[in-house]
């Protein structure tokens, strides 16, 4: 055989091991193609400011500056990918007024921020509140305008938040009003928050005049300099609000009012279900305000297999037009509230006394914990006062790492914040098992990787925002 034969040979041997090896490869050899990030539009260089009309995409890992206030026009979308940073400079109340749609898509791997980077964050038990920047405004907040379609944020840290704006960009904040780090005034919109971070707000970090909403899975710090709740609802808006961990709100975890609402708005509706809330109530002063959940104003809705700890008052229902310590309040629809499974721990007896708050309409439930019938009097009336002194430091939930009794500086309100505590439960806790899912959260969202919830979450029989499955709170 010639040198040119046994060459030919060879490289056909060659050519032929090659093509059995490709068409040999297992299917766990396979290379794996990422999906290319959700884009709209063209990318907005990091080179220019963010300031007056803007649309397109602020891509992945980059940096983006803030100088004014941003406009996303009605059929325009702003669409943010992961890992983009978002700073405000600081020296303006700039907001996102959303007329469109804004969708800030982070991933747990690769977070979204929204912030201050000259801020730094005063996490220190027994800090002075005066000087902390988490109740500064630093920027206004993130708007929807009566045409907005979405405002869609995944896995983002919103901080330092809620400032006062001179001029208002929208029509549902006065001149000299305060910016809420979310809020929309259109019923048709839809409005998810999940698995982020809100660190912050001088009121209210969320306060909807109307809109769809799922707020699910997330944790709140700070929330209101001398008031103010986490998720403030008034008129026009329905959804969720569920698996959130809050800490040291000025006055309440979640608030339902249907004040404000405008003809063909829907009746505020909303179910707050497995938070845990903790050591909230202590900023705002006045008697009958702040602590855990309230319903009041013509709302409507439920609460169940939330663990509240140490909060100044329990779930509180305005059931009768009355003045309470010189707050005139309205009547909640009392007949389309429904709640129970709810679980209280209180260090003192002055917080065991309001686990039902004196004068107002919730009912005791024979499913919360402690049983009622431990403390409560025979013949107790709702808003009747009772002496609530066999439950104080009993039925500790047990988190993984927190002290209860609370016993770093005795004093509750220094409580505002995570830092290195754990509310998780341990294996052990009495908690577990407490809760019911024997209802639907309300599905008023689309599930949608991004234009909607990732998950509608349903209820656990774990009361509090970390179920034991590990379906709940991710942080």
């Amino acid at each position: 055989m010639n040198y040119q034969i046994r060459l030919g040979l060879a490289a056909m041997a060659v050519a032929g091991g090659l093509i059995a090896g490709l068409t040999g490869c297992s299917k766990s050899e396979d290379v794996q193609v990422s999906a290319p990030l959700f884009k709209t539009g063209a990318a907005i260089s990091t080179k220019t400011p963010l300031s007056g009309v803007v649309k397109g995409t602020l891509l992945a890992d980059s940096t983006y500056r803030v100088t004014g206030d941003v406009f996303i026009n009605e059929g325009d979308t702003l669409t943010i990918q992961p890992g983009a940073k978002v700073y405000f400079d600081g020296k303006g109340v700039w907001s996102f007024i959303v007329k469109g749609s804004l969708l800030a898509l982070g991933t747990q791997e690769k977070q979204i921020y929204f912030t201050v980077p000259t801020a730094t964050k005063t996490d220190v038990p027994g800090a002075d509140v005066t000087k902390d920047p988490a109740y500064a405004g630093l920027w206004g907040g993130i708007l929807g305008e009566s045409t907005f379609k979405n405002i869609i944020i995944k896995w983002a840290h919103l901080e330092f938040g809620g400032g006062t704006v001179v001029t208002s960009p929208v029509s549902f904040i006065a001149n000299g009003g305060k910016a809420y780090v979310i809020s929309s005034a259109n019923s048709d919109g839809i409005v998810v928050l999940e698995d982020s971070w809100v660190y912050g707000a001088v009121d209210d970090p969320i306060r909807p005049f109307g809109g769809k909403y799922n707020v699910m899975r997330n944790t709140f710090e700070k929330c209101g300099f001398t008031g103010g709740e986490a998720f403030n609802v008034k008129g026009g808006t329905v959804g969720n609000f569920a698996y959130n961990l809050i800490v040291g709100s000025a006055t309440n975890g979640p608030k339902a009012s249907n004040n404000g609402q405008k003809p063909g708005q829907p009746q505020t509706n909303v179910l707050f279900y497995n938070n845990t809330i903790v050591h909230s109530g202590y900023r705002r002063t006045a008697d009958g305000r702040g602590g855990s959940i309230n319903f009041e104003e013509g709302s409507r809705g439920g609460y169940y297999n939330n663990l509240m700890v140490n909060d100044k008052y329990g779930p509180r229902i305005v059931g009768a037009t009355q003045t309470y310590s010189g707050n005139a309040l309205v009547v909640a629809d009392t007949a389309n509230i429904k709640y129970g499974y709810n679980y209280h721990y209180v260090d003192s007896l002055k917080m065991a006394n309001q686990i039902y708050p004196v004068l107002f309409a919730q009912k005791p439930q024979t499913t919360d914990f402690p049983a009622p019938s431990t403390f409560l009097p025979t013949g107790y009336k709702p808003g009747q006062a009772y002496d609530g002194s066999a439950v104080v430091q009993k039925n500790n939930p047990l988190f993984v790492n927190f002290p209860l009794p609370y016993v770093a500086t005795k004093k509750v309100a220094d409580v505002s914040y995570v830092g290195t505590w754990n509310f998780r439960l341990q294996s052990s806790s009495p908690a577990i098992g407490k809760g019911t899912t024997g209802f639907s959260p309300l599905t008023v969202v689309p599930v949608s990787a991004n234009f909607g919830s990732t998950e509608i979450t349903p209820p656990s029989t774990d009361v509090g925002c970390y179920p034991s499955n590990g379906k709940g709170n991710q942080h």
